[in-house]
């Protein structure tokens, strides 16, 4: 397809596939980039842009999805789920082991308030718990499900913390060390967002410190662009020790990986595709 992209008045491409400059260079007719998913990533958005190339997405589609998936995250590292699943399969019947503990009166912190961060909030609205939000690019957003706050706030009254912001310079590794140091007390991670957010080495470290009780994630550091695990020597031994802790969950990139999403991504796609070359 990109060897003929000069025919081409629209593209609609999946997270596999990379738009970058040399790529929109040879697109002399485009007139947009159409990309079935939240994330743009692996497009070159400003260089299209200035080329008079609009750029569409259709986080409409997944939302739902990545709501339901968060919360899922959220009731398995509370309540242990998949580690008394495995000791179960063991013949193990550990009850006290496996003692969970509730979302109701927790602090559920938000980090991105846009489609995937009000879906999360929605869905947590029936478990009596408290929800703050913080957008860098928004303002004024406080709804039925959750309450506009400062990066201060969040760092202070937090019990988890839901990532949930497209990947971008100022988002890379926001979850690092100093970052993390900031917090009031210790607290759960769930980023069902980018993997790039999150520096493996310091999550792993702050999980060894006692500083993050728990972690779901369904992205990972050493994810490329086309949402494939890669060997990363570097990082290989911080994921390792994830993996062998007991307060983590795991699941690979499938937040938004739903047979209804399927769908929806496109319809919405296909609406603004129309709209825009009408």
């Amino acid at each position: 397809m990109l060897n003929n992209i000069s025919l081409y008045d629209c593209i609609v491409v999946r997270s596999k596939v990379k738009i970058d400059k040399a790529v929109i260079d040879r697109a002399e007719k485009l007139k947009c980039i159409a990309r079935s998913g939240a994330g743009m990533d692996a497009i070159d958005v400003e260089y299209a842009q200035s080329k008079g190339i609009k750029c569409l997405n259709s986080p409409e589609g997944n939302r739902d999805a990545v709501g339901e998936h968060t919360l899922g995250l959220l009731l398995t590292l509370f309540n242990k789920i998949n580690f008394a699943d495995s000791q179960v399969r063991q013949g193990l019947w550990q009850r006290e082991e496996n003692r969970g503990i509730e979302i109701k009166g927790k602090t559920i912190g938000i980090i991105g308030y846009g489609n995937m961060g009000q879906a999360f909030a929605k869905r947590l609205s029936g478990f009596d718990c408290k929800v703050i939000a913080y957008d860098k690019y928004k303002h004024g957003f406080s709804d039925n499900f959750a309450t506009e706050c400062s990066l201060e706030e969040i760092f202070t009254y937090s019990d988890v913390l839901s990532l949930h912001v497209p990947l971008t310079e100022d988002t890379f590794h926001l979850v690092c060390s100093g970052f993390i140091n900031n917090f009031a007390k210790p607290f759960y991670l769930l980023n069902t967002s980018r993997g790039k957010v999150v520096s493996l080495h310091d999550l792993v470290e702050a999980m060894q410190n006692g500083k993050i009780k728990g972690c779901g994630l369904d992205v990972s550091e050493t994810e490329n662009y086309n949402q494939q695990i890669i060997a990363d020597s570097k990082l290989q031994a911080d994921v390792d020790t994830l993996y062998k802790m007991k307060n983590t969950v795991f699941t690979p990139h499938v937040a938004g990986w739903t047979v209804e999403s399927y769908y929806k991504l496109a319809d919405y796609l296909a609406d603004k595709i129309i709209a825009t070359l009408e």
